[in-house]
């Protein structure tokens, strides 16, 4: 940056190099608070995106083409209230850390290009977030029914797998008990995947429940610049099956693969949820669940 702004000092192609370093240095001042790296490394691609369809660098950006990219975004790219609401938010944020006095960005660029960055998000071409949930109303959770087939369609997934004599039905067990963690204790995607043995405890009300009366979370939901929250959350009477399904986990398929003194949950790398979700679209074709979810048609 000071080289930046050293009078007289010559730079190779200049507006390119004024670009990386204004990403660099939003980039910096979000690591300062804290935010996390997949969130500025989203974020940075966001802006470089909105400048492959501006063609121009920030400082000649205009309100014109903010209203483009977002009809572009709803009308041809399907994409979703919360979808623009958070872009917009974050270009937003960008040409605020810009059009910052304190950063000098908007000298450097009247003394390089003559002219300087412009916040072009405003209240009239930008959404807001006027309530806490912005979801689609053809969102709706799985019928108890729905989830029994589920999770039954996921079962005989890996008793099919074995009986065929291929070791893929250890990665189908982890798949389908992840999923049943997930349902009985209310996980998130984060939480139950980065669970370990020592997140799994003892309730001295629910003694019947062994080691699974309680699931401590460390890898909750973060507010804004904050490490993930922890939570503990109860074993209810309701989910004992779920124990039952994590320890025939524990007991009769880890010890096939896994060291003795392992703390892992979910032996092998952390599992992913694309996979789980390819799975759910294979159980909906399989006809186990609804053909529409989440307001979409799955395809045939």
């Amino acid at each position: 940056m000071r080289a930046l702004l050293t009078p007289g000092v010559a730079i190779l192609n200049e507006p390119e190099t004024v670009w990386a370093a204004m990403l660099d240095g939003w980039s910096a001042q979000q690591l300062a608070r804290n935010l996390s790296l997949s969130t500025i490394v989203s974020r940075r691609r966001l802006a470089e995106r909105f400048r492959d369809f501006a063609e121009e660098y920030l400082w000649a950006w205009t309100v014109e083409q903010v209203d483009h990219f977002f009809m572009e975004l709803r009308a041809l790219r399907g994409g979703s209230r919360s979808t623009v609401l958070g872009y917009q938010n974050a270009l937003r944020m960008f040409l605020g850390y810009l059009t910052d006095p304190t950063y000098g960005w908007g000298e450097l660029c009247w003394e390089r290009f003559g002219t300087h960055p412009a916040q072009v998000f405003h209240e009239w071409n930008t959404a807001r977030h006027v309530q806490d949930a912005i979801g689609e109303p053809g969102k709706r959770p799985y019928t108890r029914n729905e989830l029994e087939d589920l999770f039954d369609c996921a079962d005989e997934r890996v008793v099919r797998i074995r009986r065929a004599g291929s070791k893929g039905w250890i990665p189908a067990f982890r798949i389908a008990t992840l999923m049943k963690t997930a349902y009985a204790w209310g996980l998130r995607r984060n939480e139950v995947r980065m669970l370990d043995l020592v997140d799994l405890a003892s309730n001295p009300q629910a003694r019947q429940f062994n080691d699974l009366g309680i699931v401590y979370v460390r890898h909750g939901k973060a507010m804004r610049g904050s490490p993930p929250k922890r939570r503990a959350v109860l074993t209810l009477p309701e989910f004992a099956w779920a124990v039952e399904c994590i320890e025939e986990w524990l007991t009769e398929v880890c010890p096939l693969f896994v060291a003795p003194l392992a703390t892992m949950l979910w032996p092998g790398p952390p599992p992913s949820f694309g996979p789980v979700a390819v799975r759910v679209v294979g159980f909906q074709l399989m006809g186990a669940l609804p053909s529409v979810v989440d307001g979409r048609e799955v395809p045939e």
